[in-house]
């Protein structure tokens, strides 16, 4: 073959290769929009109505979305709406990843809770190194999680009950038993509310934003979504993943091993949970203080996200910022109009309750 005829195959090669690619990066995006669809449809609706419930009251649906908008996302406000967002996420991470593969993890609040203590109390009390501090009570508190969750998949597996009920009881136990830590034997002695030590600073998530809350931990959650993105959609595991959720029977036919593949799926989910209540310590709150993990409802609220999203991590990221801005731009909807920021979670039942009957309502097809 001559010099010439090399050059033409060479560039025939390179070409077919970038259509492939960009006919690859298509089919992502529009398999995307696809399934975003229904979601889409159902916040347009529930914006619709919450218009006509704000004009009922007398008010102005368009100033009201205006100051709900700048309370979300002006330029002082919207490192609170990202900060608030973080934890949203990455809850709804932790569950999607779970309810892919039909197993319901409820359990997500504690052990998002067991996370963030054993973090805080390893950052306070191991004695490492400073520069070895965070990244190890990272570390045990991703584990805890993890491994709070393996307990749910052991009871299904070994005794027969289901992950939905025993990760829902088990929120409570891990819940009142950081309660108790904190406010007896691991408890900050001097002070009047339960909570652990200050975690040194050497243990602390670097702020991203001066005088605002939000950190370095937005960049973790921020790398999972992608991670878990490309996992499921570009991994045997992720194949496996998507068959055990889709059928189970089908997926043991196929020779996918369901019970190892369970113990993996539930030992991911808790393990993001934990990382989630690790960042919020070591990164907003410097200590684990009782109910902050809990009273925000990150975990249920990660579930409204996980459902919006179609179980999407990418729709995840973008579910739990909205849903972030409705509960942030809400105080500064009712700050400056007579609008009560109550209408945020209005918005938000509606909307999930859209989703929820997609398929009376014809928001999307499930073909």
């Amino acid at each position: 073959m001559d010099k010439k005829s090399t050059e033409q195959t060479e560039g025939l090669s390179k070409s077919s290769a970038q259509i492939i690619s960009s006919s690859n990066m298509r089919r992502m995006i529009f398999g995307w929009l696809r399934e975003m669809r229904s979601p889409i449809l159902a916040i347009i609706g529930g914006l619709v109505i919450g218009a006509v419930i704000i004009a009922l009251t007398g008010e102005s649906p368009i100033s009201g979305y205006s100051e709900l908008y700048k309370g979300a996302f002006s330029r002082f406000n919207i490192p609170s709406t990202l900060n608030r967002a973080v934890p949203i996420v990455g809850a709804a991470l932790a569950i999607s990843i779970a309810f892919r593969a039909d197993l319901i993890n409820l359990g997500v609040e504690g052990q998002l809770v067991l996370g963030g203590l054993t973090a805080s109390l390893t950052a306070v009390a191991l004695p490492v190194p400073d520069y070895l501090r965070l990244p190890i009570a990272l570390l045990t508190g991703i584990l805890v999680g993890g491994g709070y969750a393996l307990l749910s998949a052991w009871f299904q597996f070994r005794f027969g009950v289901p992950i939905l009920i025993s990760s829902l009881l088990m929120n409570y136990p891990a819940i009142y038993f950081a309660s108790y830590l904190v406010s007896g034997p691991f408890g900050e002695q001097l002070s009047g509310v339960s909570q652990s030590p200050i975690v040194p600073e050497s243990a602390r998530l670097v702020s991203l934003v001066q005088g605002s809350r939000l950190n370095a931990g937005a960049f973790i959650i921020l790398g999972l979504v992608f991670i878990l993105a490309l996992v499921i959609k570009r991994s045997v595991i992720g194949y496996e993943l998507r068959m055990r959720g889709l059928n189970l029977k089908f997926a043991r036919y196929g020779g996918i091993a369901v019970k190892p593949l369970g113990y993996k799926v539930m030992l991911a989910s808790g393990m993001i949970a934990g990382a989630v209540g690790a960042i919020e310590v070591l990164g907003v709150h410097y200590r684990y203080i009782d109910t902050a993990l809990t009273a925000p409802l990150y975990a249920w609220i990660g579930i409204m996200a996980a459902l919006l999203s179609n179980l999407n991590p990418i729709g995840v990221l973008l579910t739990g910022l909205f849903l972030s801005a409705l509960q942030t731009g809400g105080y500064g909807m009712e700050r400056n109009t007579n609008i009560p920021r109550e209408l945020a979670l209005v918005l938000q039942a509606i909307i999930i309750m859209f989703v929820a009957t997609r398929g009376a309502l014809r928001f999307g097809t499930d073909d």
